[in-house]
């Protein structure tokens, strides 16, 4: 047997003591070297590059690097994203297009138009049109494409599928609660 079993290569023997009791100092120095050199190896066999500079990784698209904040739910917002938001979440695009056409409504027909028709109310993209006589009425029913057209520029595309153009409510003969059906009806009334 050799008298180096048992013992772990990388151990070195200790520096031999002057007679002072003091270490040579050229072999502390080569104790040192030897200890770096054997450092550098089981670096490189690990995979790193001993003395060479920190490799900078390439920042990604978006990345605001350390230090720096990064958006977040808590950051203050512009009202009007919120409550675009707010529609969409609840599904109230449609109501509040509609909505805008009531409101909007001499500005989206114009004034000749609204002068002589109004909107009664909206239910499932139909938007049902009060004519004052049943002139306007004929006319806005030559008119409803165009003014599809205008509601679509107005307030956008499927909000407004279809017009129900009404008259004017005809007369009505009744007294009180009460009417008989079948009736003979109102009889001379203009004399």
């Amino acid at each position: 047997m050799s008298d180096t079993d048992g013992v772990d290569p990388g151990e070195t023997e200790r520096p031999a003591d002057d007679t002072d009791g003091t270490v040579d100092q050229e072999t502390a120095m080569d104790a040192v070297r030897d200890a770096l050199r054997r450092a550098r190896i089981s670096a490189r066999e690990k995979g790193f590059r001993p003395g060479a500079p920190a490799r900078r990784r390439p920042r990604k698209a978006g990345d605001l690097g350390t230090g720096r904040a990064r958006p977040d739910a808590r950051d203050p917002a512009m009202i009007g994203d919120q409550l675009d938001r707010l529609l969409v979440d609840r599904g109230w695009q449609v109501d509040v297009a509609a909505g805008s056409v009531m409101g909007r409504w001499d500005e989206i027909v114009g004034e000749a138009v609204a002068a002589h028709a109004q909107p009664v109310s909206f239910t499932d993209g139909e938007l049902t049109v009060r004519a004052d006589s049943t002139a306007w009425t004929t006319q806005l029913r030559l008119l409803s494409s165009t003014l599809l057209g205008n509601f679509e520029k107005a307030v956008g595309p499927d909000v407004v599928e279809s017009l129900r153009i009404v008259g004017p409510n005809a007369p009505s003969w009744k007294k009180g609660p009460r009417t008989v059906r079948d009736g003979r009806g109102p009889r001379d009334t203009y004399g």
